[in-house]
């Protein structure tokens, strides 16, 4: 395959508009990566990143000139951001490493195509796409992308040794796009060097792993690390892989299976300390915590109810939301366990109520029972305690006349 012509991003007058002002002057651009990745594997694009043999003012310039608004997004690596028509596209000058240590590699700009995809760091990566379609494959990645086969560039050790963070990336990437069993010789490689996953931040392993757990092949790729002593040095010893294996068996029936805090919860084993462990290794945000902490508290309840869940209750104590995670983590752990398979039914039905019951707000206030005659004190809230039980036993059906009545 040599043309990407079709492909519907390429077509648009927001990107031609990109190409008309960087290529000035006998300066050339391409589209590199991802899009062109996911657009050979008939994949959603969602971003689109040109590669440019101009020099980093050169492009801000054209593009001020050129109408366009410039963001100088990492304009001392190379990197310009141009928005057009609402789009923004990430484009950066041709680079080549002249020393490589680790993330702080020195680069220098360059005009060389074949130099900056060598510094690249998997094949399928490295494929450019003209303005009309022409692809330029220096590496052999169109070959890997449609094979779905990630390949390190050049030796894999060294790539990995120039940023640790490639071994995470490899394992991402092949459960993202992957096929079958990984590259042998760059598995090897990760896990030689699996000791340089301690020496990066928790920043970027949390990034990485984000993306890992949510993709198609997660369960495998997890099992594997976990075989080869690489998810043990990433997670500090969490990894409840028959769980979460059990849990991306249920992709078909929630999408809320791929979601990142979902899986780490399960992966933590539902234990509280274990749950804040990884929240705080991966840095997760005050949000993600707290979805992960409201599914491990659901599932508690969910599972404290016995065979049946009371969904009404379950709804109003813990929100839609919580409900949900909560559920398919108890149905995962009866399928790892091995004792799903008479409770299918019930947890199907329970989702079914869950994704489509209302949530109504509970009818009475304090004010309402001392208007009815109540004296302020602790009789109120018990009072309210014990008709909203009974209101909650009605599944929602008693109004507010009707628990007033009953004071």
């Amino acid at each position: 395959m040599t043309q990407l012509s079709n492909a519907s991003w390429l077509q648009t007058p927001a990107i031609q508009r990109v190409f008309d002002a960087v290529e000035q002057d006998g300066d050339r651009a391409m589209v590199v990566g991802g899009a062109i990745r996911n657009t050979l594997l008939g994949l959603p694009v969602a971003d689109v990143d040109i590669a440019t043999t101009a020099l980093p003012d050169e492009v801000a310039a054209r593009g001020r000139e050129s109408g366009l608004k410039v963001v100088p997004t990492g304009i001392d690596h190379g990197t310009v951001t141009l928005i057009s028509k609402g789009m923004a596209y990430e484009v950066t000058t041709l680079r080549k490493d002249v020393e490589t240590f680790g993330r702080q590699a020195r680069v220098v700009f360059g005009s060389s195509w074949i130099d900056d995809a060598r510094r690249r760091d998997f094949t399928l990566n490295a494929i450019y796409v003209d303005r009309h379609g022409e692809i330029y494959d220096p590496l052999g990645g169109v070959e890997d992308c449609l094979a779905r086969r990630v390949r390190f560039i050049g030796d894999p050790e060294e790539r990995i040794r120039e940023d640790y963070l490639r071994i995470l990336r490899f394992f991402r990437i092949h459960a993202a796009y992957g096929l079958g069993a990984p590259d042998r010789a760059g598995l090897s490689a990760c896990i030689r060097e699996r000791d340089g996953l301690r020496h990066l931040s928790a920043e970027r392993i949390g990034v990485e792993m984000k993306k890992l757990v949510g993709a198609p092949l997660a369960a495998d790729c997890l099992a594997l690390m976990e075989d080869s002593g690489l998810l043990e040095i990433t997670t500090g010893g969490i990894s409840r892989i028959a769980d979460f294996k059990a849990l991306r068996s249920l992709d078909d029936v929630a999408e809320e299976t791929r979601r990142p805090e979902l899986g780490f919860a399960v992966l933590s084993g539902f234990v509280d300390e274990d749950l804040d462990r990884i929240a705080d290794r991966f840095r997760l945000s005050n949000a993600e915590r707290k979805r992960m902490h409201g599914a491990l508290a659901a599932a508690t309840d969910i599972s404290a109810g016995g065979a049946d869940p009371e969904v009404f209750r379950l709804l109003y104590r813990h929100g839609r939301e919580s409900f949900i995670d909560g559920l398919l983590a108890v149905w995962a752990q009866a399928k790892a366990g091995g004792t799903s398979a008479d409770r299918e039914p019930v947890f199907c039905d329970a989702l079914k109520q869950g994704r489509n019951l209302e949530i109504p707000a509970f009818p009475l206030k304090g004010a309402d029972l001392m208007a009815a005659g109540l004296p302020s004190g602790p009789r109120i809230g018990e009072t309210l305690k014990r008709l909203e039980e009974e209101w909650l036993d009605s599944r929602f059906s008693l109004s507010r006349k009707d628990l007033l009545e009953q004071i």
